[in-house]
C-alpha cells in the first residue's frame, strides 16, 4: 500500500493576487504530488489586524515592488493578473468580506464547487477588473463557475447566516493560530509535525518537507499521481 497523502491547508482571501497565484500552482499540483488539498477561505483583513500588520500597497515603496513584481510572476505563474484602475477603492475600501462569506458558504453546502468559485471571484477582481462585493457580481461569478442560479442565489442568502459569519471567523482564527500574519499561507502536515509556510515563493521548501518534485509553478500534464 502506498503512503496516505499529506494534508496540506490553503488559507486565502481573492482579495490577495499572492493567494492566487499559489491557489493555481497547488491546484496544479493536487493530481501529482501526494496530498490532499483543503481549502480554507478566509479573511485578510481580520488577519492584518490581530497581527498588527499592515496591507503592502499602503507602504509606498512595498506598492512600487508589489506593481513589478506581479508583472514578473504573471508569466512565470501563467496566471492573468491585471491590477484594477481604482486600486484603492477596490482593494482598500471595497475589500471581499461578502465574497469571502459566499465562499466559506459554498465550503459548507458545495465544497465540490469551492475551487471553481474562487478562481471566477479571482478572474472577476484580478483579471477583468470587475466588482466582487456585490450581490449581483457574486452570483455572476458563482453561475460563471457552474452553479444553478437557484444554488447561487441559496448559498447568497446563506451567507448573510451567523453560521456562516461564525465559520468565516473560526478559519480566520485557525490561520492567526498556526501564525499568519497575512495571506496567502500553506499549513503541511506531515508526520505528525505542522509546518505553516507564508507566500506564495515557498513551493521548493514546500516540496521538500512533503518528499515531492517541484517542476516549476507550470508542471508538465500528468494525469495520475506520481
Amino acid at each position: 500500500m502506498g503512503l496516505s497523502p499529506r494534508t496540506l491547508e490553503l488559507f486565502y482571501d481573492v482579495l490577495s493576487p499572492y493567494s492566487w497565484l499559489l491557489f493555481e500552482v497547488l491546484c496544479r499540483y493536487q493530481n501529482i504530488w501526494n496530498i490532499e488539498l483543503q481549502l480554507r477561505p478566509s479573511c485578510i483583513a481580520a488577519i492584518m489586524k490581530d497581527s498588527g500588520n499592515k496591507p503592502p500597497a499602503v507602504l509606498p515603496r512595498k506598492a512600487q515592488y508589489m506593481t513589478k513584481d506581479l508583472k514578473r510572476l504573471k508569466q512565470h505563474f501563467q496566471v492573468p493578473l491585471r491590477f484594477p484602475k481604482d486600486f484603492n477603492s477596490v482593494i482598500l475600501k471595497k475589500g471581499s468580506l461578502s465574497a469571502m462569506r459566499f465562499l466559506t458558504a459554498v465550503n459548507m453546502e458545495h465544497p465540490e464547487s469551492l475551487e471553481k468559485v474562487s478562481r471566477e471571484l479571482w478572474m472577476r477582481i484580478w483579471s477583468r477588473d470587475e466588482d466582487i462585493v456585490d450581490p449581483q457580481s457574486i452570483l455572476a461569478a458563482a453561475q460563471k463557475a457552474g452553479l444553478s442560479t437557484g444554488k447561487a442565489q441559496g448559498l447568497l442568502e446563506k451567507s448573510s447566516t451567523a453560521q456562516v459569519k461564525n465559520q468565516l471567523k473560526e478559519t480566520t482564527e485557525a490561520a492567526c493560530k498556526y501564525g499568519a500574519f497575512g495571506l496567502p499561507i500553506t499549513v503541511a502536515h506531515v508526520d505528525g509535525q505542522t509546518h505553516m509556510l507564508f507566500g506564495s515563493d515557498r513551493m521548493e521548501l514546500l516540496a521538500y518537507l512533503l518528499g515531492e518534485k517541484w517542476m516549476g509553478p507550470v508542471p508538465p500534464a500528468l494525469n495520475a499521481k506520481l
